[in-house]
């Protein structure tokens, strides 16, 4: 089996990316239209994806015409080493494959409770404790086995998160027992951070930021229910300030950064040009990518 080393070594540099999902072109975002418009601005698709509703017409368009892609399942629990089942593993496979995926990527939570269902879907963060760790790490080893694609685990958004573990603390232990790279949401960790009320930045200084393949980036809001303060994650234009500060400390430190992913798909366009920019200055796409983007 291959080591971290090897397989980051092999990942294309993506550059800077949109988020998508099944038919979000018709009530959001169309990466087709953005590509087109503004092809020095996003070099490639993250589409989010499922079994029950498989690839849309958007990420079919975008994969024939040579963009890169990447998919980002939205059905695992990869907590439950048992949800991985032959069925799930053979035609999550398939349909990466089909659009040609970089990766294969996925917030390390909870996607369903019982049994999978069509249009049950909720996503609910792991529980912070050392036996979740294992089954986690359990869950990518196997994918990536299986599949033959890297698969990046994401640390995901909650209200309150169970568990003595710092978030960054449980992804480091996930993948160095999964030998696996990781994806950093900034936004979900400026989240996390606010639930434990700790600094944006706080245990960064620790966390393994060379296994870090790709960052999320997403707007978020403060809100209060009954006096209990949090961040929703509600993927608006702007990004908060933590969100921010957290990804310009971890770019110059991740030598391995490959993707960087704005998730603003229920938004027009032209609400998101100013972040998209913001985005490429920090982190620009080599000229291969860029003069590819601008092609098509």
């Amino acid at each position: 089996m291959k080591t971290f080393a090897q397989k980051a070594a092999r990942l294309p540099q993506l550059g800077v990316g949109l988020s998508g999902e099944f038919n979000i072109a018709a009530k959001g975002m169309d990466v087709n239209w953005l590509q087109e418009h503004y092809p020095a601005l996003v070099h490639f698709y993250e589409y989010g994806g499922d079994l029950e509703r498989g690839l849309d017409a958007g990420v079919r368009r975008w994969a024939a015409n040579g963009l890169p892609t990447t998919y980002h399942f939205l059905d695992i629990n990869l907590e439950e080493r048992a949800d991985l089942d032959a069925h799930w593993m053979r035609q999550t496979k398939a349909l990466a494959t089909e659009i040609n995926a970089a990766w294969l990527c996925g917030d390390a939570g909870r996607w369903h409770f019982g049994l999978r269902e069509r249009g049950h879907g909720m996503l609910m963060p792991p529980i912070l404790c050392p036996e979740s760790v294992r089954e986690t790490a359990e869950s990518i080893r196997q994918i990536e086995a299986e599949t033959g694609f890297a698969c990046l685990p994401e640390n995901p958004p909650a209200v309150i998160y169970l568990g003595e573990m710092h978030i960054l603390d449980y992804f480091a232990q996930v993948a160095e027992q999964a030998d696996c790279g990781l994806l950093l949401d900034c936004a979900h960790l400026a989240i996390f951070q606010h639930t434990r009320n700790l600094p944006p930045l706080a245990e960064l200084d620790n966390f393994p930021l060379e296994r870090v393949i790709e960052m999320h980036v997403a707007g978020g809001a403060f809100a209060e229910v009954d006096g209990y303060s949090y961040i929703e994650d509600n993927h608006s234009p702007e990004p908060l300030p933590a969100t921010w500060e957290i990804l310009e400390y971890v770019i110059p430190r991740a030598k391995n950064l490959k993707a960087i992913v704005f998730e603003c798909e229920h938004n027009t366009p032209e609400s998101c040009l100013g972040v998209f920019t913001r985005l490429n200055e920090l982190f620009p796409a080599p000229v291969a990518v860029r003069e590819g983007a601008a092609a098509q």
